[in-house]
């Protein structure tokens, strides 16, 4: 149940899914206070994933490189923070990325170089085995998590092979929520977060039918709550879970469990929500994805809005 004002309550109520028969467990990756798993004299840099997707947070200076050479598919770069600058380079063209934002980065060869330094994060599909073997939590997904939908890229966007950059700071509207961009793997969730703690009456848990939910923690301190269903066989049942977690750090929210997370410092809370194939609810609202002229819907999701 969403708490009060909470836009989400326009959403098409989702999906059942099957009768889980097992559950997992949410992973966190607490990048504060661990030590990197990269780290060179211009970067540091922590990994953590989930079943779909790796989240790769670094902390870098000007002149920092970050290289793929064959890039199996499109990954998502964000500047979560104004001041920060970077230049992105595939074989077709170059492309300025500046404060707060989000680019899309096609498969293939690209490049990445640090103009103006602060904190960036990409976003990539786990398909990208070489960053898997990185990741801090790598050993908590050796075995799959029977309740994620398998993964399937969105079409291709729009224009052919080009980077695209899209604002952070768009101006916030009455009757959309967040700033929304989808990929062709992947959704990213733009908010403003809120200042001191929030309201303990009018927290917004709700429940995903077959896809995680990665908050990744940008400012603040927050605890993450979920709870798992009951099912017939006890030995699968789940204690509930109230994971506190500062920033900068990732929960990854495993299906079905009941999640809502709570803003509990005194200062700025912000998280950034991403999602990884895109979500349907968040795209069948008109207005809500605010590149969904250059990523169309899967074929069968166009004659679902039409």
């Amino acid at each position: 149940m969403y708490g009060r004002n909470d836009l989400r309550t326009s959403l098409a109520p989702a999906q059942s899914g099957p009768v889980p028969t097992a559950f997992k467990k949410a992973s966190y990756a607490l990048f504060y206070g661990a030590d990197p798993q990269e780290a060179s004299a211009l970067s540091r840099d922590w990994y953590a994933r989930g079943q779909t997707m790796i989240v790769a947070y670094s902390e870098v200076e000007a002149g920092a490189v970050f290289e793929r050479t064959d890039q199996c598919d499109e990954y998502a770069v964000v500047l979560p923070d104004d001041g920060v600058e970077l230049r992105i380079e595939i074989d077709e063209g170059t492309e300025t990325v500046a404060d707060k934002a989000v680019a899309f980065v096609p498969a293939g060869r690209s490049r990445i170089v640090v103009v103006k330094g602060g904190r960036l994060m990409r976003l990539f599909t786990t398909r990208s085995a070489d960053l898997v073997a990185k990741c801090s939590n790598a050993a908590a997904y050796a075995e799959p998590d029977p309740n994620v939908a398998p993964f399937a890229a969105w079409p291709d966007p729009v224009g052919g092979r080009k980077i695209r950059v899209y604002s952070g700071n768009v101006p916030p509207q009455e009757g959309r929520f967040g700033r929304l961009y989808r990929g062709s793997t992947i959704m990213v969730n733009f908010g403003d977060g809120r200042v001191g703690p929030r309201a303990p009456d009018n927290l917004s848990p709700h429940h995903h039918a077959d896809f995680e939910q990665y908050s990744i923690a940008l400012d603040g301190d927050y605890v993450h709550h979920l709870r798992w269903p009951w099912i017939s066989d006890s030995t699968q049942w789940i204690d509930d879970d109230h994971e506190r977690c500062a920033a900068p750090s990732v929960a990854v929210i495993p299906p079905p469990a009941t999640h809502t997370s709570q803003g509990v410092a005194p200062g700025l809370n912000r998280l950034l929500d991403t999602f990884c194939p895109p979500r349907r609810d968040f795209s069948m609202k008109p207005g809500w994805v605010l590149n969904a002229d250059d990523y169309p819907m899967p074929a069968d999701d166009q004659e679902k809005g039409a």
